[in-house]
């Protein structure tokens, strides 16, 4: 990519800014607006209804709740943790998982110090999620809990959103602003930089899960800061420590959110001690080293061992393979292997036939997301540029090229009953993290279609039809793709 230029005192910047605002301004929007509405099923009339009928029968009884505005177990696991730590000073969900509205299959159950707990009145049970993101999720919990003196539990609806709005939400705007100061810096078009903001505004999945609490959104967030403060100081040779110590610490806090990331931050640090490795050393490892101390501290605390619980989900007899007590009822776990799973979770048994649909079939990033395909473009602009005036960005290009080709074939060769697509998701959510680097790749491609009214028609309809699937789901992402949904409706499945 060409040296960065300066033309803030000229017209079509100030236009270009403009536009870039308002599309901030808009994504926000839209993310805070679907937030509001979010809800697991349309249950308002038939509640209300059934809260009268059992007033008339008995004017006393509680009023009925079937409205819950977290949207699946993969989520509400993690706000189980949020709502032990603060209201029983526990990592233990066992009293929360009990109550109604509040049940969860991604859980597991050990004796607390990392031993097995198989039996029904054995042990605790415990979100199977990495306890770091709860943990800090809970300490703004904790300061709204001894404001109001309100739970999760009799407000769930106002606290909920008043938390998401703050840990999505907010952080989404300085999101787009990051992202639209790397258009501005690296971008050669009006075209190809608002393009680029456009695309990470509403063409992204980032923008589905922005109303739920997940690991993929901080991942995505903590990515893109990471890609900031590199291409500062590997493209634009700007070596103060401050821009070392963020670019460390948001690569580290990424693979804590996303293992598999740890390819990316490894090419980070990697990339910066080519620079420097004084200010690798001093500045940036230190901050990659407190991410990976609390993120362990938090597991150990939590479950007694540094190894997450995700290195159990495979093991006989361990955390996953479990029986538990509702109220009178012995309940196998979900992951029991005796126990009947939904048709996703029992896996792809075809590694081929999980890689056409993981790249470009049902479930696929570049079929249902065509603005990617933008990104390997972008990739192979960049790294057939000549070294000389470019050798930085061909660098930079080849390492999110290494670490997008690790990840997802990490992804593809997982063991059979792994092969799930993310489970019931719309889309490929283990792959959201890498948006901010993809849309950085995109950038010479989207300059590239700037030049005629029929190339820009083409970016226009990859972003058109990206835009539908980040919308597809409205407010609720733990759905099928609509690709997925049309498959089945064509094959007769539904």
């Amino acid at each position: 990519m060409p040296p960065p230029t300066d033309s803030r005192a000229s017209p079509p910047a100030a236009l270009r800014r403009g536009v870039c605002l308002l599309l901030i301004a808009i994504a926000a929007g839209d993310a805070a607006g679907r937030l509001m509405s979010v809800n697991s099923v349309d249950l308002v009339r038939l509640e209300r209804h059934l809260g009268e009928e059992s007033r008339r029968r008995q004017p006393d009884a509680p009023p009925r709740q079937l409205q819950r505005p977290f949207l699946s177990s993969n989520d509400r696991s993690r706000w189980c943790t949020v709502r032990a730590l603060v209201e029983h000073g526990t990592y233990a969900i066992d009293e929360i998982v009990s109550q109604p509205n509040w049940d969860t299959i991604d859980m597991v159950k050990h004796d607390g110090r990392g031993g097995p707990a198989p039996g029904p009145d054995e042990g605790h049970l415990f979100s199977s999620k990495p306890p770091l993101l709860p943990t800090l999720m809970a300490g703004e919990y904790w300061l709204l809990h001894r404001l109001t003196g309100k739970t999760l539990g009799s407000h769930p609806h106002e606290l909920g959103r008043i938390l998401l709005f703050t840990w999505n939400v907010l952080p989404f705007v300085g999101y787009l602003l990051i992202l639209a100061g790397i258009a501005d810096r690296y971008g050669t078009t009006d075209f190809g930089r608002v393009f680029v903001v456009a695309a990470g505004g509403l063409g992204t999945l980032v923008t589905a899960y922005a109303v739920s609490f997940t690991n993929h959104w901080p991942a995505a967030c903590a990515a893109l800061v990471a890609l900031d403060a590199m291409l500062r100081i590997v493209v634009d040779g700007d070596r103060r420590p401050r821009w070392f110590v963020i670019a460390g610490t948001a690569a580290a806090f990424t693979a804590a959110c996303e293992l598999p990331a740890v390819s990316f931050a490894a090419c980070v640090l990697a990339l910066l001690a080519g620079k420097s490795p004084r200010s690798t050393l001093v500045a940036a490892l230190p901050g990659a080293v407190l991410v990976v101390a609390a993120a362990l501290a938090a597991n150990y605390v939590a479950h007694g061992t540094l190894a997450p619980a995700y290195a159990q989900r495979h093991v006989a007899g361990g955390w996953y393979d479990f029986q538990y007590r509702r109220g009178d009822r012995v309940v196998d776990s979900y992951w029991k292997p005796t126990t009947e799973k939904s048709e996703i979770d029992r896996g792809e048994p075809s590694m081929a036939a999980y890689a056409l649909h993981v790249l470009v079939g049902h479930h696929g990033v570049f079929s249902l997301t065509p603005i990617w395909l933008l990104s390997l473009a972008g990739l192979a602009i960049t790294l057939r540029r000549p070294a000389a005036g470019g050798g930085e960005a061909r660098a930079v290009a080849a390492a999110i090229l290494a670490c997008s080709v690790v990840c997802l074939t990490f992804y593809i060769v997982r063991p059979p009953e792994d092969r799930n697509y993310g489970g019931m998701a719309t889309g490929f959510r283990w792959a959201i993290w890498f948006a901010p680097l993809w849309l950085y790749a995109m950038l010479p491609a989207a300059d590239a279609l700037a030049v005629t009214r029929g190339r820009r028609l083409l970016a226009a309809t990859l972003l058109a039809v990206s835009v539908a699937t980040a919308s597809y789901p409205t407010w609720n992402p733990w759905t099928q793709p609509w690709l997925k949904v049309f498959w089945d409706s064509c094959s007769g499945r539904v």
